[in-house]
């Protein structure tokens, strides 16, 4: 029964609505007309931690628990595909942030005044695209909370899940934190060029646009290698 009622949740999600997610994305951006995503909560990420644990039931023999003609490691392997768009969720509202920075840094290519708020407001982008997978970038709490043992950044606790019904060794898992690996430096490198480039200087903001398409790009990839994990 313990089982069963784990393994609903992946079915209902707070009576949250489930976005969905954007099959790509092309350079230069179409502007965005309609009205920004809700971000992903705290308590959805936590919930992104609960599905992360349900490899449990993978260990158990497929000939003690059955649902229909199935194993529970058959049936979970179903409710993760399911539960996807949700699943996925944190990573297209990243790409909507970074759409937005990379518009405003673009909008311009000659010189042009930008003020302190605009300044703050692509770093505020940034921070929220990463969402808390950058060390530097983490508030006084979120680093506490790491700390003490508890993941925080969204995109490992998606990978942990995603592949949590696979082996370690599992090639499609390695690439999975591959990709992971290399999208947590994109957002480094990004957060780290916002705060030491000049953004009044065209060539300079050019400099961060371009890491910001890298970092979408990674973002995909990353994507990618998560519906790898789930066979989607």
């Amino acid at each position: 029964m313990a089982a069963v009622t784990a393994a609903a949740a992946t079915l209902s999600v707070s009576g949250r609505s489930i976005s969905t997610v954007s099959a790509g994305f092309s350079f230069p951006p179409k502007p965005i007309h309609s009205k920004p995503k809700s971000l992903p909560t705290r308590r959805d990420i936590l919930f992104l931690s609960f599905l992360a644990h349900t490899s449990v039931l993978s260990s158990t023999p497929a000939s003690a628990i059955e649902f229909g003609i199935s194993g529970p490691k058959d049936w979970l392997k179903d409710q993760k595909k399911k539960a996807y768009k949700f699943l996925l969720a944190p990573v297209d509202a990243s790409r909507e942030s970074l759409r937005s920075a990379y518009l405003l840094l673009t909008a311009s290519e000659t010189e042009a005044v930008y003020s302190d708020e605009d300044l703050q407001k692509f770093q505020e982008l940034f921070r929220s695209a990463a969402r808390d997978c950058v060390p530097q970038e983490r508030n006084s709490f979120v680093n506490f909370q790491a700390n003490t043992g508890v993941e925080v950044c969204t995109f490992r606790l998606i990978v942990k899940n995603a592949a949590s019904l696979l082996g370690n060794k599992d090639p499609v898992k390695l690439k999975a934190e591959d990709l992971l690996d290399n999208l947590i430096r994109s957002f480094t490198s990004v957060s780290g060029l916002a705060s030491e480039t000049n953004i009044q200087l065209s060539s300079d903001r050019r400099k961060i646009a371009d890491a910001v398409s890298e970092t979408i790009s990674s973002l995909d990839k990353f994507e990618q290698g998560i519906r790898d994990c789930l066979e989607i």
